[in-house]
């Protein structure tokens, strides 16, 4: 293999801080890192890809995934059920390979939801991903969602499951009282989980009734919330209702998932406080609710066009809105249907770039991607035409370079690779 520097040329980039396209941009590789950009020479040994009609873009992140479901072969419940816990992590490697060519290089996968014998699948992916085993992007794991029993994270309460069928333990994240949650929260940290994730509140596509009830006690949420915060991880909350978003707040969780019935009030709570918010708005345009149950459709029809208006104040409010898709609610690979979703609900372009790239590594605590600059990783996507007018362009991901491995390229790749 050749370890020379590698040379990315196109006609195009986005300066994601200036908010500004940068016309014949030159961006030099070596390793893993960008080593320069847009030089008035270059190193003799240095391959050349030239993509010429495109515009690099830092790679996009993915603020909310679960890639032990869904992808090919997805049989809905049944699945749930007949998957072994190594099933869902060779499921987990296709569903890894989609997202990467997506053009999505990192993600937080947010919270596993399944007996799995204690194993914290999530990070067993993203340790063979980072040796190199297989391909797909960087893995911010949280292990095991903590959840109340007949939370909306329990899993039996998706399909309304008699007693004894895919019950969890503690350690797998069905936790109930101080002392449970204190538990759990420690087990995902003690085998390598990177976030929390627990359940504030109900959900749209399970049965424990009401999406906005509060699940958690704010005792239980603030105990969680001080086992994370003592061992430096950060904790995202599932929270559909403003009782269980506030709450979530008031004990210092830093990340709501969803947000859709947060009220003004709790918005501007969340804005003072600095709470981001992974709105994963495109389910409410998006998500195939053709098998749900009545019930569940009936919820999805009322708090859906609640959440599209929440997440237009939000944009307006200026809050640290994230890039999440809850994939595979949408299909893996489809994850930048997220941007185009933050448009439409009046967000620029800019910002919604921003919500993938530096907003979120600001949520991840990541200060080495989400630009195009000398010292930072080489995570670089390549899309058509220009993203800060037609922010759908990033549904049309035709180069993707991880770490300075190139993953994807377009057809005439071959004919562009060179020497200066």
């Amino acid at each position: 293999m050749d370890t020379g520097p590698l040379v990315i040329r196109s006609d195009r980039m986005v300066d994601i801080d200036a908010g500004e396209i940068v016309e014949s941009a030159t961006i030099v590789v070596e390793g893993d890192r960008i080593t320069d950009v847009n030089p008035s020479t270059l190193p003799s040994n240095a391959r050349v890809i030239d993509l010429g009609d495109m515009t690099l873009l830092p790679g996009l992140m993915d603020m909310e995934v679960n890639l032990m479901m869904g992808g090919p072969g997805e049989r809905g419940g049944r699945t749930a059920v007949s998957d072994t816990p190594a099933d869902k992590l060779l499921r987990g490697t296709v569903n890894a390979r989609t997202t990467l060519l997506a053009g999505f290089t990192t993600v937080r996968n947010l919270g596993l939801f399944m007996p799995t014998g204690g194993l914290l699948l999530d990070v067993s992916l993203g340790r063979a991903i980072e040796r190199g085993w297989m391909i797909g992007p960087r893995i911010v794991p949280a292990g095991h969602a903590i959840t109340p029993l007949g939370g909306h994270l329990d899993p039996t309460m998706f399909e309304g499951l008699a007693p004894g069928i895919m019950t969890l333990s503690v350690e797998e994240g069905q936790a109930n009282g101080i002392d449970e949650v204190r538990r759990a929260v420690r087990y995902q940290i003690k085998y390598g989980a990177k976030v929390i994730k627990v359940c504030a509140s109900g959900g749209i596509m399970s049965h424990t009734g009401p999406a906005g009830a509060q699940q958690y006690s704010t005792d239980e949420l603030r105990a969680i919330t001080d086992e994370a915060h003592r061992a430096g991880l950060k904790v995202a909350a599932h929270a559909h209702g403003d009782d269980g978003i506030r709450a979530a707040i008031e004990v210092g969780i830093d990340c709501i998932e969803h947000g859709s019935l947060m009220s003004d009030d709790t918005l501007a709570l969340a804005k003072s406080r600095g709470t981001f918010l992974v709105a994963t708005t495109y389910l409410a345009d998006g998500m195939d609710l053709t098998r749900a149950a009545p019930a569940l459709q009936a919820k999805a029809a009322e708090v859906f066009p609640r959440a599209r208006e929440m997440v237009s104040k939000a944009i307006q409010a200026d809050l640290l809105v994230c890039c999440g898709t809850d994939a595979p609610a949408i299909p893996h690979g489809q994850n930048a249907k997220e941007l185009t979703a933050l448009v439409d609900r009046g967000a620029s372009p800019l910002f919604a770039l921003r919500a993938a790239t530096t907003t979120a590594a600001r949520l991840i605590d990541a200060d080495d991607r989400a630009r195009l600059a000398p010292g930072l990783l080489a995570d670089i996507i390549a899309v058509p035409g220009n993203p800060l007018t037609d922010i759908s362009v990033c549904e049309d991901v035709q180069f993707v370079c991880k770490g300075g491995e190139v993953f994807k390229h377009p057809a005439s790749f071959a004919d562009n690779l060179m020497t200066p």
